[in-house]
């Protein structure tokens, strides 16, 4: 079958609840991922930046068939070896001691959640289920009904309520409406170093160690989702690092998996996350010995690569490079690392066809929030291949006038 036989059967039997570019794609290794037909393309998205380590990375695949012949999944019903292995690096590798398993990022939000909540009830003393949680307008958590019960795009909540209350908006990056926010009733902050989602948006300097001043002041707790920027994805194993801040909360998920498991975890100190007892929260599949083994391979390859240091420098030298491109096309280019993003002008036509162009030329990425390209390929790019993308990405501005 060709690329066309594949979109047709799944436009047919798949829920459409995705817009993909075009491409079907059969294997990848590295940063190059190649299609039904042969067609070799750079991955320039990184699976939403899961892929940090590159595609099919040779230590995290050993580590996943080593771990699959073994054993798999125990539930939490009984000890595996792996789980607590994985525990005790995570912690060491991030200064919190003490975490907890889950599967997918928005599960790990959720965790966070619930989890500030019962800090606010057995800590803070308020009263039950009127605990409120702070976010950012322009958010993007998860997408599970709580989650998106404190979005602000209405494309994700339209159809979708009622909504789970207890939560509060403010503008992104904005340190004095954080505090005239809070009310005696405030639990927590949850916040995205960087709105990657939201078209890679950073805050301005000082916000981070501000927004965390102003609630460690209220008795407030500061929820950090790492998800997509962390594990070296910015330049700094965590986003947060670029002010020196340390998180009551931290949720982290996307390349802790390395791109072959679903693996995501949220990290406290002793005194909030041991208010969990057993039975309050949990999932089968949380902590198994797989994705475990596979986690743990995964952060080996980051800081033995030192693929977090090849971010911070290959981000600055790429940044570099994509300033230099003349387009009326151009609003912003902006970034951390090697998360960056072109903001187009309306009048651009939008980045999808940006976006579609790029893939004729064999550079597959990605538009978010319609007028912005996401860059962010993975962190074992070299600057030549670099240099390879910038030149195919300055072909295409130019093409499309």
């Amino acid at each position: 079958m060709d690329s066309k036989d594949y979109i047709v059967i799944e436009d047919i039997y798949g829920a459409h609840n995705y817009h993909p570019l075009d491409v079907v794609i059969t294997r990848a290794k590295g940063i190059w991922m190649w299609d039904v037909e042969g067609k070799k393309y750079l991955d320039f998205l990184s699976a939403y930046s899961a892929v940090n380590q590159g595609h099919c990375h040779p230590r995290i695949v050993k580590a996943l068939q080593n771990q699959a012949k073994k054993l798999t999944l125990t539930s939490r019903a009984f000890r595996n070896d792996q789980w607590p292995l994985l525990a005790k690096e995570l912690c060491e590798l991030t200064g919190f001691n003490m975490v907890l398993p889950m599967n997918s990022g928005a599960e790990a939000v959720e965790t966070a959640i619930k989890l500030a909540r019962k800090w606010a009830y057995q800590k803070k003393g308020l009263p039950q289920d009127e605990a409120e949680i702070i976010a950012c307008a322009n958010n993007f958590h998860g997408r599970t009904v709580t989650i998106i019960s404190f979005s602000t795009d209405p494309l994700y909540r339209q159809d979708f309520g009622p909504f789970t209350p207890g939560f509060q908006i403010i503008p992104f990056g904005d340190a004095e409406a954080l505090e005239a926010a809070i009310t005696p009733r405030t639990a927590a902050f949850l916040v995205e170093p960087i709105q990657a989602e939201a078209g890679i948006l950073i805050p301005p300097d000082g916000f981070l160690k501000k927004a965390k001043e102003i609630c460690e002041k209220n008795n407030v707790l500061f929820i950090a989702d790492e998800i997509q920027t962390g594990l070296g994805r910015v330049g700094k194993m965590f986003a947060c690092e670029y002010e020196g801040v340390k998180p009551d909360i931290m949720v982290i998920g996307k390349s802790l998996g390395g791109g072959c498991y679903a693996v995501s975890a949220v990290l406290s100190t002793n005194e909030i996350m041991g208010l969990f007892k057993p039975g309050e929260h949990g999932s089968t599949f949380g902590g198994n010995p797989l994705a475990c083994a596979v986690a743990r391979e995964a952060l080996n390859v980051i800081q033995d690569e030192k693929l977090v240091e090849s971010a911070d420098e290959k981000g600055s030298y790429f940044l570099e490079k994509l300033r230099t491109i003349k387009s009326k096309h151009i609003k912003e280019i902006r970034g951390r690392g090697l998360l960056i993003g072109i903001e187009l002008y309306p009048e651009a036509g939008g980045a999808r066809r940006f976006c579609e162009e790029l893939m004729k030329e064999g550079l597959l990425c990605k538009e978010t929030h319609e007028n912005v390209i996401r860059f962010a390929p993975p962190l074992i790019i070299s600057k030549k291949e670099l240099d390879w993308a910038f030149k195919k990405i300055k072909k295409v501005f130019k093409s499309l006038g």
